[in-house]
């Protein structure tokens, strides 16, 4: 038995790693999201939705739609979970107003039109204000 425990201990045994990945697997990924502006209420966006209809054949397509309105809330912006809330008024006169999830794969971009000056984080006040806001020269 001697000999057994001799023959062992002279053995090294080369620990594999545990994972097979290659030194480019192991860099850490780059995010390739997608470049969003700075957003602050009071600015008019135009939000590039992506929708998928479906044809009377069945046939399912993907169109961009436009969202075009005024900020009024910005919830959460450098997270995943970040939400602006974007009102309308419609061509009836009647006010939409849409949440988006600015991480969603179904924003296609967000392009800014133009910047009020605001001096509130939540601009709820514009449901029923019937003024016209200033706007500022963009820097």
């Amino acid at each position: 038995m001697s000999e057994e425990k001799q023959s062992t201990e002279n053995k090294t045994e080369v620990k594999k790693p545990i994972n097979n990945k290659t030194e480019k697997e192991n860099e850490p990924k780059k995010n390739n999201s997608k470049k969003i502006p700075k957003l602050k209420s009071g600015m008019t966006v135009r939000v590039h939705e992506k929708i998928k209809d479906i044809d009377a054949k069945g046939k399912e397509r993907t169109r961009v739609q436009i969202f075009e309105g005024i900020i009024l809330a910005v919830k959460k912006p450098n997270t995943a979970s970040g939400t602006i809330l974007v009102r309308k008024i419609s061509h009836a006169g009647v006010g939409v107003e849409k949440i988006f999830p600015i991480q969603s794969p179904l924003i296609d971009k967000i392009e800014i039109v133009k910047q009020i000056r605001a001096r509130r984080s939540k601009l709820y006040f514009l449901r029923n204000y019937k003024k016209r806001l200033k706007a500022t020269r963009e820097k």
